[in-house]
């Protein structure tokens, strides 16, 4: 189960310039994130926490999923593991995540010349 656990953001990189990327308002930045992952086998549940929001998606990689953005649209996509990295299309960029020297380790990649890519490293809590 190497990526169940609890783990406390770090440390991230072009994080306002994403949510300006895929069209979310400027938010406040330096919350406290907090990622949980349960993995049981190919079937994970992925929340993650900021003071007031939540957000959380279930799937199975291998499988078309029914998935949620950070606001809320819900979608359909393959999630699939590529070596020891999760990879998932959302409709405004590509997710990716893996652990690292017991570090999580999130990129979402926003498509095109002028992509931008969110860096988030999380220590396990």
């Amino acid at each position: 189960m190497a990526f169940t656990g609890k783990y406390e953001l770090e440390s991230q990189e072009n994080y306002e310039e994403f949510l300006e990327a895929i069209g979310l308002l400027k938010a406040k930045t330096d919350h406290k994130v907090v990622t949980e992952v349960v993995q049981d086998g190919n079937n994970f549940t992925w929340t993650q926490t900021i003071p007031n929001w939540t957000w959380s998606n279930s799937f199975t990689v291998g499988q078309e999923c029914e998935l949620a953005t950070m606001t809320g649209a819900k979608f359909t996509a393959p999630v699939t593991m590529e070596g020891d990295k999760i990879s998932i299309q959302f409709p405004q960029y590509h997710f990716t995540a893996e652990i690292l020297e017991d570090k999580l380790v999130m990129n979402c990649i926003t498509p095109g010349e002028k992509g931008v890519t969110l860096k988030r490293v999380s220590k396990r809590i």
